[in-house]
C-alpha cells in the first residue's frame, strides 16, 4: 500500500522525476504553463483541507519506459476512496477490496482463461512492468468526489503522453478502450501514430455498463485479442493473469 495515499509534494516535483522520455511530452511551453497552473490550483485546494489521491500521480510512467510500451488502458480518473488509487489505472493494492469495475475486469479474465488460475491480486503492478501503460486522463482526484479534477488541465498532460507515445514508439501497440471517454481518445491515436497500433472499443466495465450494448465488456474477447495480434506482429504476449506487486 502506498503509504497514506494522498499526493506527496507538488505536481511540478512528480513531473521533475519523471524518465527523460515521458518528460520530452511535456516540454512544449503551453503544456509547461498548464502543469504550473495545475500544481498551483492543487497547492490551494491542498492548503484549503482537501484531501487529493494518489500519492504518486505519475506511477504509471515511472513503472515503465515510453520505448517498452506494448498495451494501454486508458481510465478516466484515479478511485477517490483512501488506500485505493496508486496511481494505475483500474488497480489498487491487495488489502483493498477491488472496486466494481475492477471485479468485472477480473470477472472478463476468467472467461477468456477459464483453463489457467483465477486471478487473485487487485494490484495490477506487474502488468505495468510487463508493458501495460495504465493511464488515466486525469491523475488525481480529491477524497469523495470522483471526476474532481477533470476540466482542470489534466486531459491536455494525458493527451500529450499519448502523443508522444503514438509518435515515437514504432513498437506496435494494443490500445484498449472501454467507454465513450477513453474511445473519444481513438481519433489522436490514429492520427499520430506511427508504427503498427490496434485499438480494442467496448463498453466500461463498470456495472453500469459492463453487460450492455453495443458492445458489452463481459464478453469482449479484449485480453486474448490483444495477444494474439501483439504475437502476430513478433511481440512477447502480456501475461495478464500475472498481476500483484
Amino acid at each position: 500500500m502506498l503509504a497514506g495515499n494522498t499526493l506527496e509534494g507538488s505536481v511540478l516535483s512528480h513531473v521533475a522525476r519523471l524518465p527523460a522520455d515521458w518528460q520530452a511530452a511535456l516540454g512544449s511551453p503551453e503544456l509547461q504553463a498548464t502543469l504550473k497552473t495545475l500544481s498551483a490550483w492543487l497547492d490551494k485546494e491542498r492548503a484549503d483541507g482537501a484531501t487529493i489521491y494518489p500519492s504518486a500521480p505519475f506511477r504509471a510512467l515511472q513503472l515503465l519506459p515510453l520505448h517498452e510500451v506494448r498495451v494501454v488502458i486508458l481510465g478516466q480518473d484515479p478511485y477517490h476512496g483512501p488506500n485505493q488509487a496508486q496511481g494505475l489505472s483500474f488497480s489498487v493494492p491487495d488489502t483493498c477490496p477491488a472496486p466494481p469495475s475492477l471485479r468485472n475486469i477480473l470477472k472478463e479474465l476468467r472467461q477468456e482463461y477459464p483453463d489457467q488460475p483465477e486471478p487473485v491480486s487487485h494490484d495490477l503492478s506487474n502488468w505495468a512492468r510487463q508493458g501495460v501503460l495504465l493511464l488515466n486522463a486525469s491523475l488525481t482526484v480529491e477524497d469523495g468526489l470522483p471526476a474532481s479534477h477533470a476540466k482542470q488541465g489534466w486531459e491536455s498532460v494525458t493527451d500529450a503522453l499519448l502523443v508522444q507515445l503514438a509518435r515515437q514508439s514504432a513498437r506496435p501497440i494494443v490500445y484498449m478502450l472501454w467507454g465513450a471517454h477513453a474511445q473519444a481518445k481513438a481519433e489522436l491515436i490514429r492520427q499520430h501514430s506511427q508504427g503498427p497500433f490496434l485499438i480494442l472499443a467496448a463498453n466500461h466495465p463498470s456495472p453500469l455498463s459492463a453487460r450492455r450494448p453495443p458492445v458489452p465488456f463481459i464478453g469482449c474477447g479484449h485480453f486474448r485479442q490483444a495477444n494474439d495480434w501483439l504475437t502476430e506482429q513478433g511481440v512477447a504476449p502480456i501475461q495478464w493473469l500475472a498481476t500483484g506487486p
